[in-house]
């Protein structure tokens, strides 16, 4: 079995196309011609991971199946396919009883199919995104309030997903959608009113052009929208601040103009703790950019009945047959007339429809909105909002809990922000760096960044996004055991050797010398179905998962192999083939993950 620069044999790709086969695709195929040419049909031979790898490698159960259609001892089947297979594949063709085809791969099967690897563009995985366009509505901040911990998982998994995405060929659009328009601003207007009414903003016959600078910081923003919230229990300020949201809808000339100061200000903040987070953004739309689509939106589906009246209010009723619960009807027009977020995700379909035209639409968000969402994608879908073709997906996250496993709050009971947890995390870290003496002096602060971002992210990644999860410092930081630092501890270990021994990059792989080798392969031939499953499931853990194992499996052939004082120069550019095209792989995937790897460590 050979290899070509157009992919494995038999598959005839162009170099812009090339990808390297699954090898569980590879392996079946060949046990599938195996079966065929032992006379049965290659419907049985199917070919899996096996669940006892002290025994094996592979495994092929088919013939136990098909001793049923042709009425033979499974085992005999068994025999007669495993004598079909090319041997020259596998260093093991076992059939053993009642009827399993049992398999090790050969070295010169891990050799060919890793040199693929490292030859191809990505690895060789295939980009099932090419010419697809998704959309990933991730971050959900609000203007003129500050992140805080909830914005560090919507952040972080919606991230990841979008870079993968990108990844395997997506055109991948990440979009904050902003909380910035309602109510709050209405507040925020009312409290500025009273604060300084001699504003030009608040003078409805004023003319001029309005200051450009903004009447205020986003320090006095922070203060301000707290304030206000509190009053809203005063009926004399809520009307002020449901008036001046009106007003600002309508397009009062002087509550756009401070509404845009808000915006300015707000964003500008925003973007800088994203861009410290690492977490960046393609658009960056919100609430007040749906607006003006929610007109035509209500009308179009009350002409075409899609709503009906219900006790004053206009709704969308979307309760299908078989629903094993309850799933009340879409809310579009409040009986007070106003819109509400259902009424905004709705038109902020509208608007991605039209503008981008989207294969999918992904949402990351607190899964307690799980209903919220299928009320929406239900409504999309029935006023033909969005088309079949069209793939719409919530994925709702956890909480991050404390380590006692209640909500994560700050020491007086208040919501902690999130700069003040990724400060807490880096002095953490940088106390443990400047202990360990781990790099001078000049470069404490960059790795120190580095390793707490590591820290941070994998620790959240690692867990199932649907599930909860207890933040535990300490834990997330330690540079032993499935964590952040640990990774990179691993890939600053395989740079330094690489570093040591020169020029690598354009070294073969080889067969492998020995069993850690070889268990070193197949962990990197991993890669390929661990991101397609990834892709398919919206589980950033299957990658953290995936590079702890072959961060493992790199620890223990350093420990247990000879490679900067081996001998052979063959042998020993084997290995550093090996270890470069692991350590290329584990810097590709925490890129996904959205962290990098510092020189030193």
């Amino acid at each position: 079995m050979t290899i070509t620069s157009t992919g494995w044999p038999n598959r005839k790709r162009t170099e812009e196309e090339f990808f390297v086969e699954k090898i569980l695709d590879i392996i079946t195929e060949k046990m599938q011609q195996a079966f065929e040419q032992a006379g049965y049909d290659r419907s049985f031979g199917r070919v899996t991971v096996s669940n006892r790898p002290d025994l094996c490698e592979y495994q092929c159960n088919g013939a136990l199946a098909a001793a049923k259609q042709y009425k033979c001892a499974p085992i005999q089947i068994a025999k007669a396919v495993a004598e079909q297979l090319d041997a020259g594949d596998y260093s093991m063709v076992e059939a053993v009883m009642p009827g399993f085809i049992n398999l090790k791969l050969s070295g010169h099967f891990l050799q060919t199919y890793l040199e693929g690897m490292r030859v191809s563009p990505k690895f060789g995985i295939a980009q099932p995104g090419e010419g697809k366009t998704i959309v990933v509505d991730y971050g959900g901040a609000n203007v003129a309030k500050p992140l805080h911990i909830g914005h560090l998982r919507p952040a972080i998994i919606g991230e990841s997903l979008k870079r993968l995405y990108k990844y395997l060929g997506y055109n991948a659009i990440g979009d904050v959608h902003l909380g910035d328009w309602g109510l709050q601003m209405g507040l925020i207007i009312a409290e500025l009113s009273e604060r300084q009414p001699d504003l030009p903003y608040f003078d409805p016959d004023f003319t001029g052009e309005y200051p450009k600078e903004a009447p205020f910081t986003v320090s006095d923003l922070e203060e301000i929208y707290p304030t206000a919230s509190a009053r809203k229990s005063d009926p004399a300020f809520s009307h002020k601040a449901h008036q001046a949201t009106l007003e600002l809808q309508q397009g009062r000339r002087g509550y756009r103009a401070l509404w845009q100061h808000i915006m300015n200000v707000s964003v500008a903040d925003l973007k800088k703790n994203y861009d410290n987070l690492d977490v960046h953004f393609e658009k960056w739309l919100g609430e007040s950019d749906a607006d003006p689509y929610i007109p035509a939106m209500v009308e179009d589906m009350k002409a075409r009945g899609i709503a009906v009246q219900s006790e004053g209010a206009w709704v969308i009723p979307v309760a299908q047959e078989g629903d094993k619960k309850e799933v009340p009807p879409c809310i579009l027009v409040k009986s007070d007339g106003s819109s509400i977020y259902a009424t905004t995700d709705l038109a902020t379909l509208v608007q991605r429809m039209q503008d981008w035209h989207p294969d999918k639409v992904l949402y990351v968000t607190d899964k307690r909105q799980n209903l919220h969402f299928e009320q929406v994608f239900r409504a999309a879908r029935k006023a033909g909002i969005v088309p079949p073709t069209t793939e719409l997906e919530h994925v709702g996250f956890g909480t991050m809990n404390g380590s006692d496993g209640k909500p994560f709050k700050t020491r007086d009971g208040g919501v902690l922000r999130l700069e003040t947890l990724i400060a807490d995390m880096t002095n953490f870290v940088r106390t443990k760096v400047e202990e360990n003496r781990i790099v001078g002096d000049d470069e404490v602060e960059a790795t120190t960044a580095k390793i707490a971002m590591a820290a941070l992210k994998y620790g959240d990644l690692s867990n199932q996004p649907t599930k909860d999860y207890n933040f535990d410092m300490e834990r997330f930081a330690a540079f032993e055991g499935n964590t952040g630092p640990y990774i990179l501890y691993t890939i600053v270990r395989i740079k330094s050797i690489l570093a040591r021994y020169g020029a690598w990059e354009s070294l073969p792989i080889q067969e492998p010398a020995n069993d850690y080798a070889k268990d070193l392969m197949l962990s990197v031939t991993k890669l390929g179905p661990t991101l397609e499953q990834a892709l398919k499931t919206s589980s950033p853990n299957l990658i953290c998962a995936y590079i702890y194992e072959l961060a493992g499996c790199v620890n223990k052939f350093y420990h247990e192999t000879r490679i900067l004082s081996e001998e052979d120069a063959q042998l020993q550019a084997g290995y550093i083939a090996l270890i470069g095209l692991a350590k290329n792989i584990l810097e590709s995937c925490i890129d996904l993950l959205g962290f990098s790897a510092p020189e030193k460590m």
